[in-house]
């Protein structure tokens, strides 16, 4: 009787019972995961906001009453904007109006409401100086001139009646205006002092 002689090689792979090169051990094993990249702890960085707003970059976001106070402040400018507008559309009806003065003081408003929306932008990102020039130039000086005219007329010697007598369309669209306007104006800068808001620009 003539033996066989067999090797580890004859041994069917899939089969999984001989040391054979085939996936028998491994068949059943599940695939290994990838390790995922764990992000530094001492990362800053915020996947969610682009860099240059608000929050980015670990920065911490700005309390309420400074977001309250940023949103007052662009209601007053464009309460001013809408006050030009009427003063423009006054100036033009008049008989004798002057293009050049018209042109000269459209000009000068222009500059100074982009300039008060530019301060109130790097107030909203946290300058300490930007929210002082708020408080002193539009807060105190804009209020002076927003008051300045209804104060002087009772104290010219006019009746307070007399100033509602011949009032038109134009007149009451400004001074709801203006009414508007300066209520935004004294909100903005009660809320640019809050405790939270002190807090925050002190970071």
């Amino acid at each position: 009787m003539t033996r066989t002689r067999t090797s580890p090689l004859d041994h069917d792979p899939r089969s999984g019972s001989g040391p054979g090169p085939g996936p028998g051990l491994d068949a059943h094993r599940p695939p290994r995961e990838r390790p995922r990249p764990h992000p530094r702890s001492g990362s800053r960085e915020s996947p969610l906001l682009p860099r240059g707003l608000p929050g980015a970059d670990g920065e911490p976001p700005a309390p309420d009453a400074v977001r309250g106070a940023f949103a007052l402040w662009l209601t007053a400018v464009a309460a001013g904007v809408f006050e030009t507008v009427l003063a423009v559309v006054r100036t033009l009806t008049e008989a004798d109006a002057s293009t050049g003065g018209l042109a000269a003081g459209l000009a000068l408003r222009v500059a100074v409401c982009s300039a008060a929306v530019l301060v109130a932008v790097r107030m909203r990102r946290g300058a300490n100086w930007a929210r002082l020039a708020l408080a002193c130039v539009p807060g105190v000086l804009g209020t002076l001139s927003l008051v300045d005219g209804p104060v002087r007329w009772p104290a010219d010697g006019h009746a307070l009646g007399e100033a509602f007598r011949h009032l038109d369309a134009v007149d009451v669209l400004s001074g709801g205006s203006r009414v508007l306007h300066l209520a935004a104006v004294l909100a903005a800068v009660t809320l640019m002092f809050r405790p939270a808001a002190n807090a925050w620009f002190r970071k």
